[in-house]
C-alpha cells in the first residue's frame, strides 16, 4: 500500500504507539465529519491506512471501529446543531465562503433525499461536510437526524477500516 508522504508520520506513530490508535481514529473521524474541519484535513486516507495497520499489526478492530463511530457521529451532530443555530449565515463563514456552491449542493441533496440523504451523504466527501449543516438549517427533527447519523457512522466506520483490517489480516495469513 502506498501511503502519501503527509500520512506516513501518523501511521508510524500509530504503529509504534498502538494504545493511542482509538483516540487518533476518533479524532480523525470527528474531523472528517465536522463541518469546516472536514474540508481541511485528508482524514479518509489516514483512516484507511490505520485500518491496514489494524490487520497487519494485530491491533484490536472493535475499539478502533467504536472510536471511528463515536467521532463521526459527534462530528455530524455538532454540524447539525451549527446548521440549526446559524442557518444562512454559516455559508459566509470560512472555509465554506471559499466554496460558495458547496453548501447549496448539500442543501439540494438534503431537500431531495431527506433522512436518506443524511445517511448517504456521509459516504461522499463534499456532502459529508454539508448535509448535516443543511439538515440542521432545515430544522429536520433531531431524532430522525440522529438515527440516520449514527447508523451511517457505523457503516462508514466499517467501510473505512474494515477492508484494510481484514484484507491485511487475510494477506498475512496467506503469506508463506
Amino acid at each position: 500500500m502506498n501511503i502519501p508522504d503527509f500520512a506516513q508520520p501518523l501511521m508510524d506513530f500509530v504503529r509504534e504507539h498502538q494504545e493511542w490508535a482509538p483516540a487518533i481514529v476518533g479524532l480523525l473521524a470527528f474531523g472528517e465529519s465536522l463541518a469546516f474541519i472536514s474540508l481541511l484535513i485528508p482524514a479518509t486516507v489516514l483512516l484507511v491506512g490505520i485500518g491496514a495497520l489494524v490487520g497487519a499489526t494485530g491491533i484490536e478492530f472493535w475499539p478502533i471501529w467504536s472510536a471511528a463511530v463515536i467521532g463521526a457521529g459527534l462530528g455530524d451532530s455538532i454540524s447539525y446543531v451549527l446548521g440549526r443555530h446559524f442557518h444562512d449565515p454559516i455559508s459566509r463563514m470560512w472555509p465554506l465562503n471559499k466554496q460558495p456552491d458547496l453548501l447549496p449542493r448539500g442543501h439540494a441533496f438534503f431537500e431531495r433525499w431527506g433522512v436518506g440523504g443524511v445517511f448517504i451523504g456521509r459516504f461522499f466527501g463534499p456532502l459529508r461536510a454539508t448535509v448535516p449543516l443543511a439538515a440542521g438549517a432545515c430544522t429536520m427533527p433531531m431524532l430522525q437526524f440522529q438515527l440516520a447519523n449514527w447508523l451511517s457512522a457505523g457503516v462508514w466506520a466499517g467501510l473505512m477500516l474494515g477492508p484494510g483490517a481484514y484484507g491485511m489480516e487475510t494477506m498475512i495469513k496467506l503469506t508463506p
